[in-house]
């Protein structure tokens, strides 16, 4: 039944909502008071109370007088104030769940008083329980169209306060980076995030669209000692995060990529120094990305997480990379070969230095016998062409280099 069937009996139904018409104020104010009782979200918000009771008051007048005068029920528009009503719910932070429980518990009301009604203006009790089946049919398939255009309209509602608080959010960011003058009040309140503490700022991506780099974030953000990190997206395989910290980290840099590991997430993690206030919000973003720009360079497939301070020095010399480059075969001679013989004998030469010259040191490091480092460090000294006792600050920062962009800045074989 899409209207009431006259040939059925239409005439009672439409008697018995003409009735109810005379008094849908009163009807309205009920139905508030009804669901006032049964929602406490409702509480002692005067606004949504009034945008309750407007809508009840005009579904009720529109299911009351489609019933009246015939009207088919594919001809339903959710009245203005419903749709308001909606808009107030999403506003306000309820759930969609909690807006359609009004509709659900109006229902019942509204059957409620359909049922008083029928038993006290129809004596026959089949054609009351005839009628009674007719319009509550009617009633339902009312609700259920109602419910999805006001679901629509919340949804619709929610998604533009969502965008324009990311947008909000995104320009509070972006003026940050820029290192523009900001109201820190009204950028902590818009961010949700504390900008007085000391800032960490890292960075997470990945080649995998199915991993959830936002959880990841938050994960991160725990480790370095906060228990909520702003994330923002960039792009669909990357997030920047920060963490507002007033203690050091209760993980290491070890345990968190162990952690990782064993997760089996394919992501990588760029993570700056901690710096104060505003300005360290900008200073530590720029070392993560830094980082990043790093372990891209150094072309690792495995998941990494990188601190800045482990790659200062690389960044810095990277910044321009032909330089880098040539920087590198100074130094190095023929040793800056990207070939299985120079790696071994780059990496001696470098845990030496490490070590401050001592070879057992170097041989523990690289779990080989101290003879083979000698070893490969002389042969590592005659393809340089000159002792590793000469400029030996710029060897060890070569060698520093390669250990870490590989062949980005070597030459092939």
């Amino acid at each position: 039944m899409e209207a009431l069937d006259p040939a059925r009996g239409g005439e009672v139904e439409r008697g018995i909502a003409a009735s109810l018409l005379v008094n849908v104020s009163g009807l309205a104010d009920d139905m508030l008071e009804y669901l006032v009782e049964r929602i406490p979200e409702i509480g002692g918000d005067a606004e949504l109370r009034g945008l309750t009771l407007g809508s009840c008051s005009s579904n009720l007048e529109a299911v009351l007088s489609m019933v009246r005068h015939g009207i088919d029920i594919a001809a339903v528009e959710a009245p203005v104030t419903a749709l308001e009503h909606a808009r107030a719910m999403a506003s306000r932070g309820h759930s969609v769940d909690v807006m359609l429980r009004f509709y659900r518990l109006g229902h019942e009301f509204f059957t409620e008083k359909l049922s008083e009604s029928l038993t006290d203006s129809i004596a026959d009790p089949a054609v009351a329980l005839r009628t009674f089946v007719d319009l509550e049919r009617f009633g339902f398939r009312y609700i259920d169209r109602i419910s999805s255009l006001v679901a629509a309209e919340y949804v619709a509602e929610l998604e533009r306060r969502q965008n324009q608080a990311r947008a909000e959010r995104a320009d509070v960011v972006r003026a940050l980076l820029a290192g523009e003058g900001v109201d820190i009040a009204r950028a902590e309140r818009v961010l949700g995030h504390r900008l007085t503490g000391r800032q960490i700022g890292f960075v997470c991506w990945t080649d995998d669209r199915g991993v959830d780099l936002e959880g990841c974030a938050g994960q991160v953000g725990r480790f370095l000692g906060a228990a909520y990190s702003l994330v923002v997206a960039d792009g669909p395989l990357a997030v920047w995060g920060w963490a507002s910290v007033t203690v050091e980290p209760r993980t290491s840099l070890t345990e968190m990529a162990s952690e990782f590991r064993g997760d089996s997430r394919n992501v990588h993690v760029a993570v700056g120094s901690p710096h104060p206030g505003a300005a360290g919000f900008r200073i530590s973003h720029l070392e993560a990305v830094r980082t990043r720009r790093v372990i891209e360079l150094s072309g690792r497939a495995a998941p990494t997480i990188t601190e800045f301070g482990d790659v200062a020095l690389v960044d810095a010399i990277s910044r321009d990379l032909d330089a880098a480059r040539a920087f590198v075969a100074a130094q190095l001679g023929a040793l800056a070969r990207d070939d299985a013989k120079e790696r071994g004998e780059r990496a001696a030469l470098l845990a030496v230095l490490d070590a401050q010259g001592s070879l057992a040191t170097a041989a523990r490091a690289l779990g080989i016998h101290r003879n083979t480092v000698l070893q490969r460090v002389r042969r590592a000294e005659e393809r340089r062409g000159r002792p590793a006792t000469v400029k030996t600050v710029e060897l060890h920062a070569a060698l520093l280099v390669c250990d870490v962009l590989g062949a980005s800045v070597l030459r092939g074989s």
